[in-house]
C-alpha cells in the first residue's frame, strides 16, 4: 500500500511534515522519504528503508538537517520515493500511491514518443513514480500532465507533486484512495489519513473527489480540475487498513467496524452459537470483534495479546515462513481465558489462511474447547487489480482459490462458476467455506455477507470497489 503527507506553510514545515508522514506508518513496511523545498537552498530529500527499523528513528538526523516552507512526505510498501525530477516543467519532486498494471505498454509508449531512459530498481521493476512523472511531464503542463497519467495508467494512481511555488495533490480517477486536506493559521496540509493532521492542530477542510485536482499553497487551496462523476472507493479501508480514527467519504473507520462486528453478530442468532468470550485478532479485528460484543451481549475478552515493544509488523519480512514465525511470537496467550473456553475469533480477513490456522491450533494447544471463526469481509476470491495492498503473486495464493480448484477440479473454472462461489446462498459457496474450515480446522467459519458489509458501510454500493470479493468492476 502506501501513505502520503504534504505541508505548505508560511514558516518552516518540516516539525509537520515528519509527525504528518510517521502517523502513516501502517500504510506501508518497507521504504520511507521526504522532500522539502527551500528557497534559499532549493530542493533537499531523504529516502530511507524501513524494513528492520520505525519511520522516526531513522529520519530523526534529517529532521536536523532539512529545512522549507513546502514539504512532501511518504511511506511506501516498494519503491523509493519521493522523486526529484528536472523536466520542462521545472524541478518538482513527486510521490504517488497506486497500481500501474500496464507498465510494459507505457515504456514502450514513451520509448518511441521521445526516447526517454529509466532508472531500473534492484528486481529489474521501474519506479512507478518515475513513470508517472515521465507521463506528467509529456503535456506542456503539470495539471494537462496529471490527467494524461491518469488516463493512461490502468490501475489506479494519486499523485502529491511540489513545486517551488506549491503542492499539486491529485485523487486517483475513481477516489480508490482517500485525499484530505486541512488547515490551521499559517499552514495547509494533504494527506491519506485524514487523523494524521489532527495532533498537528489541523482541521479538516476539503476532502478531494475522484480525479480531481488541487494546487495547495500556504494561503490555501484551488481546485483546478473538478471532480469526476464515477467514485469507487476502496471497501478494504474501513475493514482492514485504514487507521481507527480516521475518515473517509464522512464515514468514521472504527465506527465502521462496529457496525460490521454487529452484523455477524445478527447473522449468528440463528446458528446456535453461544461463545463464552468473543476476541479480536489485533490490531484489526478488534474493533469488530467489539461491535459483535455490543450487539450480541457475549462478553468482549482478549484471550491473547500482542507484544509489540520488539516485534515489527507480521506482514513486513519479504519471506512469507518469516511473516508467519513474527504473527505467532507477537501473540502471547491469557491461558485463564482460554482453557476450557468457546471462543469466537474475529479477523479482519483470511488470505492464505496459514496464520489463522495457526492462530486456532495455538488456541486449541492452550485449552479451548470450541474456535469459530468470523472474517470481517467476504471470501477473497480476487487479487486486486488497484491498489498493492497484498503481497500475493498470483490469485492462486488465495485460500479460497485452491479449494475451488480442488472442488471444481480446474485452476481456471471460468467467471461463471467463480461467481457462484461468490454467492453466499449457493451450495458452492457453502462447500467452499466448509472446506477451508476443516482445512484451517475451525469448530465453525462464517465470513461477512457482501450485502451486509456494504449495508454497514453505508455508501451506495455502486460507489464502493468490491472486486476482491466479486470479481465486479
Amino acid at each position: 500500500m502506501g501513505g502520503f503527507f504534504g505541508v505548505a506553510s508560511r514558516g518552516d514545515c518540516v516539525f509537520d511534515l515528519f509527525y504528518g508522514t510517521d502517523y502513516h506508518s501502517h500504510l506501508g513496511t518497507r521504504r520511507a522519504g521526504m522532500a522539502v523545498f527551500n528557497k534559499g537552498s532549493g530542493f533537499n530529500r531523504a529516502i530511507h528503508n524501513i524494513e528492520s527499523s520505525y519511520f522516526r528513528p531513522k529520519f530523526e538526523r534529517d529532521l536536523e538537517k532539512m529545512e522549507g516552507n513546502l514539504g512532501i512526505g511518504c511511506i511506501s510498501d516498494y519503491e523509493p520515493q519521493p522523486l526529484i525530477v528536472r523536466s520542462h516543467h521545472g524541478t518538482y519532486s513527486i510521490t504517488t500511491v497506486g497500481k500501474i498494471n500496464n507498465s510494459p505498454e507505457l515504456e514502450k509508449l514513451l520509448f518511441r514518443n521521445n526516447h526517454a531512459q529509466f532508472l531500473e530498481m534492484s528486481g529489474g521493476d521501474i519506479n512507478p513514480t518515475e513513470l508517472t512523472a515521465s507521463l506528467i511531464n509529456q503535456k506542456d503542463s503539470i495539471v494537462e500532465g496529471i490527467r494524461y497519467a491518469q488516463e493512461m495508467i490502468k490501475g489506479s494512481m494519486t499523485i502529491l507533486l511540489m513545486t517551488e511555488k506549491g503542492i499539486y495533490a491529485a485523487r486517483d480517477r475513481y477516489g480508490r484512495t482517500p485525499v484530505e486536506i486541512g488547515q490551521k493559521p499559517d499552514s495547509f496540509c494533504v494527506c491519506f489519513e485524514s487523523f494524521s493532521f489532527l495532533n498537528l492542530g489541523y482541521n479538516p477542510v476539503h476532502e478531494l473527489g475522484p480525479g480531481e485536482i488541487d494546487f495547495i499553497t500556504p494561503d490555501g487551496y484551488e481546485i483546478l480540475s473538478k471532480p469526476l462523476d464515477r467514485l469507487k472507493i476502496c471497501t478494504f479501508l474501513w475493514i482492514y487498513y485504514g487507521f481507527p480514527a480516521s475518515t473517509y467519504e464522512g464515514l468514521n473507520v472504527e465506527n465502521i467496524r462496529y457496525r460490521c462486528g454487529a452484523a455477524l453478530a445478527k447473522r449468528d442468532r440463528d446458528r446456535g452459537i453461544s461463545p463464552d468470550i468473543v476476541a479480536g485478532v489485533p490490531d484489526s479485528g478488534v474493533a469488530h470483534a467489539i461491535g459483535y460484543s455490543n450487539e450480541s451481549g457475549i462478553p468482549y475478552g482478549r484471550p491473547f495479546v500482542k507484544y509489540t515493544a520488539t516485534w515489527p509488523r507480521s506482514f513486513m519480512p519479504t519471506h512469507q515462513s518469516r511473516r508467519n514465525l513474527i504473527a505467532k511470537m507477537k501473540l502471547i496467550p491469557a491461558r485463564e481465558l482460554i482453557r476450557g473456553k468457546k471462543l469466537l475469533l474475529i479477523d479482519d480477513s483470511i488470505v492464505r489462511g496459514t496464520q489463522l490456522r495457526e492462530t486456532t491450533e495455538y488456541l486449541f494447544n492452550n485449552g479451548a474447547s470450541e474456535v469459530h471463526i468470523r472474517p470481517a469481509c467476504p471470501p477473497l476470491v480476487f487479487g486486486c487489480k488497484y491498489l498493492n495492498f497484498s503481497r500475493s503473486n498470483s490469485e492462486m495464493e488465495l485460500i479460497t482459490r485452491g479449494v475451488i480448484e480442488k472442488l471444481e477440479g480446474s485452476a481456471d473454472p471460468g467467471p461463471e462458476v467463480l461467481e457462484r462461489y461468490t454467492d453466499p446462498d449457493s451450495s458452492e459457496y457453502a462447500a467452499m467455506l466448509e472446506e477451508i474450515r476443516t482445512r484451517l480446522k475451525f469448530t465453525s467459519l462464517h465470513y461477512h455477507r457482501l450485502d451486509d458489509m456494504i449495508e454497514a458501510v453505508g455508501l451506495k454500493p455502486c460507489d464502493l470497489c468490491t472486486y476482491c470479493w466479486n470479481g465486479k468492476e
